[in-house]
């Protein structure tokens, strides 16, 4: 017997399952006939009947059962294998990004993007995970901070990272208001990575050998100084809302550039996907008006 197609396979197990040559044609996108005559085919070349026709539907031959226990799990399979790889369409975009990052500075900005954009559907994916653009192939973008360093990807800066000194206003007025005290006898909420004492050095100061508190990440430092817990050396991008709000006061002009910036990546297979670009044009002009706030808030 030669080889059978896959297809006629695949259709044969559609009937079954459904039990309705209508209901299976639908789904198939075939007209009833089609589907018909292509079971017909398929069980001349297997020399036995796979499908009983009755009055409302189709009944499965005790041959056909055995062919679909036997045929039905490995198409399936396949089917699921083939997924990640089915055809992109230019008005379905997904990005990944940070928790942080996605949370405090692209979702408050999405919308604009969405109204000019309406037939794009936009994905976002907010993980701590690193995306693998070769497995992950329905991703189509990143948003990521770093060095730059991503072999393989285009990679296109979006604008750097900043540090200032942050306390809420019912700490500033519980320490007697701004410059009431320098800033060494503040409560400062310590970081595991120095960075209090690199913003120190940059002003001339040495910094306090004790802190109120260690905190291991940034978003815990934001927390505990919107609870007047301490002073946090916040990131700006993260914070910039709570600061525009007055949530939390910058207790000095003075900002300090992290050792990483943030970045847009992306697989070459992008470069083609009409609704990537639209995203991508719209994302660097964001970070342009981003950029240009940081400069007036710390002018």
């Amino acid at each position: 017997m030669s080889r059978i197609p896959l297809q006629p396979l695949q259709n044969f197990v559609t009937a079954a399952r459904l039990g309705n040559l209508t209901r299976a044609a639908d789904s198939l996108n075939l007209t009833v006939s089609a589907l018909s005559h292509q079971m017909r085919q398929l069980e001349e070349r297997l020399g036995y009947a796979l499908l009983q026709r009755q009055a409302r539907g189709v009944r499965v031959t005790p041959e056909g059962q055995r062919l679909l226990e036997q045929v039905g799990p490995h198409l399936d399979a396949i089917a699921q294998a083939l997924q990640p790889f089915g055809a992109r369409h230019d008005r379905v975009l997904s990005v990944s990004a940070l928790p942080s990052m996605a949370s405090n500075w692209l979702v408050p900005r999405l919308g604009s993007f969405v109204a000019c954009h309406p037939e794009i559907e936009f994905n976002l994916e907010s993980s701590e995970r690193l995306t693998d653009f070769e497995r992950q192939l329905q991703c189509d973008a990143a948003l990521r901070v770093g060095a730059g360093q991503w072999s393989g990807l285009h990679v296109e800066p979006l604008f750097d990272e900043w540090l200032m000194p942050m306390a809420s206003p019912s700490l500033v007025e519980r320490m007697g208001g701004l410059g009431a005290l320098p800033l060494s006898q503040w409560p400062l909420l310590g970081d595991p990575d120095g960075e209090w004492q690199r913003w120190f050095a940059s002003v001339g100061e040495v910094a306090p050998s004790r802190y109120v508190a260690m905190l291991n990440d940034s978003e815990s430092h934001h927390r505990a100084a919107l609870d007047g817990f301490g002073v946090a050396l916040g990131r700006v991008t993260r914070a910039r809302l709570l600061l525009d709000s007055g949530q939390l006061i910058a207790l000095s002009p003075h900002r300090l550039k992290t050792r990483w910036s943030h970045w847009l990546v992306y697989p070459p297979r992008s470069s083609t996907h009409r609704g990537f670009l639209a995203f991508r044009e719209w994302l660097h002009t964001q970070a342009a008006e981003h950029a240009r706030h940081m400069e007036a808030l710390v002018g």
